[in-house]
């Protein structure tokens, strides 16, 4: 799969699997005066290119519009991916992670307007239910948890995604590596 990634001045402020996140990215700088804006650029890359990009990334390399209350989020996002070992996360247990937990739509919300997906993780965060029903069937099944999602993972209900579900699942599962 090939995505649009939108650079402005070299930071990264989109990416999309078509030219809607460079359509929105300069629509948001509208917002800036024009002379504070250099070189503007938008180039193909392979899903397997950004999960490479995203394992070098910095937050500096990120040039992200939106409240503060969005980017605490997809800071937060960002930095799910840069510690222990990647698993999934249920909307609630990511907001309380946050100590955000009475506000989980506002942060589901944000999770759904990230500019960056695959570099800021927002697939790895899915229904409270359904990660409910993953470990139920870890425990029964005894499983490993990525075999058990590989397994099962066709009757998830992996939540929203501005791209759709089955992308949704592709990149979970690509995260998880699963094969």
């Amino acid at each position: 799969m090939q995505w649009a990634v939108t650079r402005v001045d070299g930071r990264i402020a989109s990416v999309a699997p078509h030219l809607g996140g460079a359509e929105r990215t300069l629509a948001r700088l509208q917002k800036v005066p024009f002379d504070q804006i250099g070189e503007i650029t938008v180039r193909k890359m392979s899903t397997e290119d950004l999960f490479a990009l995203s394992e070098t990334l910095r937050w500096e390399d990120l040039l992200l519009i939106g409240s503060d209350f969005q980017l605490s989020v997809w800071k937060a996002l960002f930095e799910l991916s840069r510690g222990e070992e990647t698993h999934l996360w249920s909307y609630t247990e990511f907001a309380e992670s946050m100590g955000k937990g009475p506000a989980v739509r506002n942060v589901a919300h944000a999770i759904g307007l990230n500019p960056v997906p695959v570099l800021i993780p927002c697939h790895l965060v899915i229904p409270k239910e359904s990660l409910e029903r993953l470990r139920e069937l870890e425990d029964e099944s005894g499983l490993f948890r990525r075999k058990a999602l590989h397994v099962i993972d066709r009757h998830i209900d992996y939540g929203e995604y501005a791209y759709g579900p089955r992308l949704k699942r592709a990149l979970i599962l690509r995260q998880l590596g699963v094969d």
